[in-house]
């Protein structure tokens, strides 16, 4: 089974760390883990899960993305480079996605990477198009 390592990364500077098979989510994983990340919906509508691409594992990845040195480190990192969805992520734009945002709830990982999660990636995003 492929599985894919994940840096969870929170502005405080804490970090986690979760190994995230080929059909699961990195929320999943979290969960089961005792990791806590919030989340409301599981289903891909709103942004309580989001979090950012930051950076991939390039000796690991399984895309075309293009590389990730410490010129671009800044730049923002299109989430498909990293993850693919179970469904279609209602709650981000296309921009939003190119930017590298990406709902941990319904993303499937097929990199090696690492991800900002906690209230200020939040509070980047557009609100859920529900409310």
């Amino acid at each position: 089974m492929t599985q894919h390592d994940v840096t969870l990364e929170w502005p405080d500077g804490r970090t986690e760390h979760v190994t995230v098979g080929a059909r699961e989510t990195v929320l999943e994983v979290a969960g089961r883990e005792g990791i806590r990340l919030p989340y409301d919906c599981r289903k891909g509508t709103c942004t309580a899960c989001v979090g950012r691409l930051r950076a991939i594992d390039e000796e690991e990845s399984e895309s075309d993305a293009p590389p990730n040195d410490d010129d671009r480190a800044t730049d923002p990192i299109d989430a498909a480079a990293a993850f693919d969805y179970r469904r279609a992520p209602t709650a981000l734009t296309d921009r939003e996605q190119r930017a590298g945002y990406v709902l941990l709830c319904i993303a499937l990982v097929h990199a090696d990477c690492r991800v900002e999660v906690g209230p200020r990636v939040r509070s980047e995003v557009g609100g859920s198009p529900w409310s």
